[in-house]
């Protein structure tokens, strides 16, 4: 039976919504697809390692010198139409960036490598290189994702379509992210795609430590197909004890316990700590990895796996450093007994060699130890908001903001003036929109202009003319459902 094939674009906007069952119904395959084609003898290697390039530029009203009227662009956009201004005469090396794995992956298969990358591309950077007319990331992407000779050598992750934070962004609107992102990745490369997707990658490594917002997180991607999750270390503890993780170079098992008892679990990959970019732009995962041996699990002799996520356009490392990098590491590790692996690859060939999630050590976000056992034998949210305000009172350093990529930002604290709107936003939404089918016109136009508001960067960067962007995003897509629903 053919794919049905979704439109890329519907009444000018992007395809992130309407399909719900189409692409349901793909994601519920569970086949080997990676295996198959890997061409890695597992059973051989000493260890492995892996890396993914993150790709994301926000949605901005900056089309226009009026703020209220200006056309809705890609950041990337505004850098290549004022380049004289700050880094932005950098535009076209990003634009260089978000293609050219299409370019490094090819040439290394004719000389006989097995070069792997594992990629992260928000929606709204995707739909903002298509506004800009910018096809050649497109056709470079595809035959990456498509062509049966360079498929083994990229997997694609996962993510919220907007570069929401999972902490702090609505857990009803998160699910729409996930959603819309597949919607949206279907519809460009398709169905036989998007069914090869089964890690996920949350923006900012941004991972709730609120039980309730965790527990749904995790179901949120349990429901839409995902099979593991890429954590930062310093986010996640040891379930036993709360202590910090030992054995980060194999998978984990990753709790999720709400405040009513309910659990769930999802496979996690730890991303290790240290200067993102600079490590993935030195490939220094393949160094960290050439110093493992193999692992027992589960009885089983296994290679560890070490693994890292980048920006793969933003500094000079990544700009300039990183492609020659990649080179020299590909062609030096391809067939050695350490070789480049993408983890869905990896993780079908430890379930191939009998070794289950079942088997994977046990975590859980940071602090939650702390909640579990001040809880004891209480349930309900209720209880479970009083323990977590005498552990606050007890102690400062105690929050429910959850983790990230780096342990000295907060995604919440001194961010009121973008939240607060954010959140009004949100309600009006749910409000407004709940009853409306999500393949109606109007549905769509509304949908996309919310999730367009939550992007990271609007709390990243919190001041001066970013705060400004969010408010206007905010006020419009409050217009949009007051006048149209």
């Amino acid at each position: 039976m053919t794919d049905p094939t979704l439109p890329e674009y519907i009444d000018g906007l992007p395809n992130i919504c309407g399909s719900e069952k189409i692409v349901s119904e793909a994601r519920a395959h569970p086949v080997a697809c990676y295996l198959p084609e890997s061409g890695i003898d597992f059973g051989r290697i000493r260890s492995a390692f892996a890396i993914a390039l993150h790709m994301h530029q926000p949605l901005i009203p900056a089309g226009g010198s009026d703020l209220r009227t200006a056309d809705l662009i890609s950041n990337l956009k505004y850098m290549m139409d004022n380049q004289d201004i700050g880094d932005n005469h950098n535009a076209t090396v990003f634009h260089w960036c978000y293609k050219r794995m299409g370019e490094f992956i090819p040439q290394l298969v004719q000389e006989g490598k097995r070069p792997r990358v594992m990629l992260d591309y928000s929606g709204c950077l995707l739909h903002g290189l298509r506004a800009m007319g910018l096809n050649d990331v497109f056709d470079n992407l595809k035959k990456l994702t498509l062509d049966p000779n360079y498929r083994p050598a990229v997997e694609w992750l996962g993510t919220a379509w907007g570069h929401a934070v999972a902490p702090s962004t609505p857990v009803q609107d998160f699910r729409l992210h996930v959603s819309a992102w597949q919607h949206h990745f279907a519809a460009i490369f398709g169905l036989d795609a998007l069914r090869r997707v089964r890690g996920f990658s949350p923006p900012e490594m941004a991972l709730p430590n609120h039980p309730d917002v965790f527990y749904e997180f995790v179901r949120t991607l349990k429901d839409t197909g995902y099979r593991w999750v890429l954590v930062q270390e310093h986010t996640v503890e040891r379930a036993g004890d709360g202590s910090g993780i030992r054995d980060r170079h194999i998978p984990h098992r990753l709790l999720a316990r709400n405040s009513r008892g309910e659990t769930l679990t999802i496979t996690a990959i730890i991303k290790t700590q240290g200067s993102d970019t600079k490590l993935v732009g030195q490939m220094q995962p393949y160094y960290e990895a050439k110093g493992l041996s193999r692992w027992q699990i589960a009885g089983k002799a296994v290679p560890p796996l070490a693994t890292q996520i980048a920006d793969g356009e933003n500094g000079g490392v990544m700009m300039n450093e990183f492609p020659p990098k990649y080179f020299d590491v590909m062609r030096e590790a391809s067939g050695s007994d350490t070789p480049p692996v993408n983890v869905t690859e990896y993780l079908e060939y430890l379930n191939a060699s009998g070794v289950r999630e079942d088997d994977f050590p046990a975590i859980q976000p940071i602090l939650q130890k702390r909640i579990w056992d001040r809880l004891g034998e209480l349930s309900g949210p209720e209880s479970l908001e009083k323990v977590i305000q005498q552990l606050r009172k007890e102690d400062g350093r105690f929050g429910m903001e959850g983790g990230s990529w780096t342990n000295n930002i907060s995604w919440v604290r001194g961010y009121a003036d973008v939240l607060g709107p954010m959140e009004q936003t949100s309600a009006l939404f749910a409000q407004k929109a709940a009853g409306s089918g999500t393949s109606e016109p109007r549905y769509r136009n509304a949908l996309f202009h919310l999730l367009s508001t939550q992007t990271s960067c609007y709390r990243y960067w919190g001041q001066g003319i970013w705060t400004d962007y969010a408010r206007e995003l905010c006020r419009r897509t409050n217009e949009i459902l007051q006048h149209n629903f």
